[in-house]
């Protein structure tokens, strides 16, 4: 009879335990998503600076010399959506050898609502076109 009671004794002891650790562990698990997130909003800055910095200079190989300035950082801007135009830049140079770099903010949590200080560069070349 004494070994049945201390058994059940113990289990009434544990109750509620899991609730706890879960609790415990919540704001591991939150703070875990949130950097998760954040790399991947890193990454997909990398991607659209380069994808932009690739249109841009196709825009201004195409483009003829003295329009070439203007059609390359239309075509990069036209890239990035509106969320990261804000401190976009595009520069465009070169005559014979087209270059593009794109310097973007990488957003905090929620792109187009606050940006780390340091930029994300895509960088692309082309030889122009003979026109």
């Amino acid at each position: 009879m004494r070994g049945a009671r201390g058994k059940r004794g113990g289990r009434r002891g544990d109750r509620g335990q899991v609730t706890v650790e879960f609790l415990g562990m919540t704001p591991l698990i939150l703070l875990t998503l949130v950097l998760v997130w954040q790399f991947v909003l890193v990454g997909y800055t990398y991607t659209l600076a380069g994808n932009a910095a690739d249109e841009a200079v196709r825009a201004g190989t195409a483009a003829p010399p003295g329009a070439r300035q203007a059609a390359c950082q239309e075509a990069g801007l036209k890239q990035v959506s509106a969320a990261y135009r804000d401190g976009a830049t595009v520069t465009c140079g070169g005559t014979d050898y087209v270059t593009a770099d794109v310097h973007l903010r990488v957003p905090v949590l929620f792109p187009g609502f606050l940006g780390f200080p340091f930029p994300v560069d895509g960088h692309a070349g082309a030889v122009g076109e003979a026109k």
